[in-house]
């Protein structure tokens, strides 16, 4: 048979991983006489009593499989762990937070048999705070309109990937992972299928503002020029803006009397303040860009795992106690 491997990036989930065991495990018993199944929980970081949790889960179910960091990397890089980890037939990644409900994973089970190679899971609704649905929206509207690919809207990570998709997404090893644009610029045959996203079940969200904040970043510079083209396009604005503006200066001296021409150091100040402003925002961008090369360049292990607790034989190697970077 088959395999379909779940794979659940993990940061201080302890005390909803019981009801999580639960529910998989309806899952895995409804389709056990198609498909074998495993879950691959990553680790990340984690400082409350996940990792106890997930060992102790992992010694009395054979199916479990928990990769342990060394130290927290962030949930990308959690993804990409269990990618690594995951030896699927069929990929399925979730939320450890049971926000993914968890029987959407049978109907994307279900458009894989039809012969899809992704197929992602878009929201119809989501119960999250007004102002962070307001601005989730007009984030991915701005991301279609600025990236070269067109990613798909109000789409998270939750989705299911074929095994020769998973072998070319592993092939990807930048350090500023957006995974929504990695899996659309493979390509291959994608479908959506729509489901309502739940409340959180236990525990607070562990996502801070920052982190959405780079996350978006990189989704939109690691896909997109065009906040490059726009500094050329603002630095034509303004020096059009300027020459207006030298015109209006001439006009006056030449036509008007003293008295009607501007003077005094205002308005200089202003354009000083104004084209300063301007350049240091154009050079925030372009550092950023900058700061994305060097990162690159550094080679550094996109993440490092400190323990795996496995009764498999990952790549080969006897991966129970090991230590390994990647």
């Amino acid at each position: 048979m088959k395999l379909i491997s779940f794979v659940f990036p993990v940061y201080n989930e302890e005390l909803g991983l019981d009801k999580l065991y639960e529910e998989m495990s309806k899952i895995m018993a409804q389709i056990q006489d198609k498909y074998e199944s495993e879950i691959v929980f990553v680790n990340d970081g984690s400082k409350d009593g996940t990792i106890e949790k997930l060992v102790s889960m992992q010694e009395k179910d054979d199916r479990l499989n928990v990769i342990n960091f060394s130290r927290n990397f962030r949930q990308q890089m959690a993804i990409t762990a269990g990618l690594d980890y995951a030896s699927g037939d069929a990929v399925i990644v979730m939320d450890a937070d049971l926000q993914d409900p968890p029987q959407v994973a049978l109907e994307l089970i279900q458009k894989w048999e039809e012969g899809y190679e992704v197929v992602y899971a878009q929201r119809r609704k989501r119960k999250d705070p007004i102002i962070k649905r307001t601005i989730s929206y007009f984030y991915y509207r701005i991301l279609d309109k600025l990236t070269e690919i067109k990613i798909p809207k109000d789409v998270g990570e939750f989705r299911l990937l074929d095994r020769k998709v998973v072998d070319y997404v592993n092939q990807f090893r930048e350090k500023n992972r957006f995974f929504r644009g990695i899996y659309t610029y493979v390509g291959f045959k994608q479908t959506a299928v729509l489901y309502d996203k739940n409340e959180r079940y236990a525990g607070t969200a562990k996502f801070k503002f920052s982190h959405s904040l780079k996350l978006a970043l990189d989704g939109i510079m690691g896909f997109s020029t065009a906040p490059l083209k726009m500094i050329t396009q603002f630095g034509f604005f303004v020096t059009l803006l300027s020459f207006i503006g030298i015109v209006y200066e001439i006009i006056l001296k030449l036509f008007f009397p003293p008295s009607v021409a501007p003077t005094g150091t205002t308005f200089i100040v202003i354009s000083v303040l104004f084209i300063g402003g301007v350049q240091m925002m154009m050079l925030g961008v372009l550092g950023s860009y900058i700061g994305r090369i060097y990162t690159e360049v550094q080679n550094r292990p996109l993440y490092i795992v400190s323990s795996v607790y496995s009764k498999k034989d990952f790549h080969g190697k006897n991966k129970t106690t090991s230590e390994t970077s990647l």
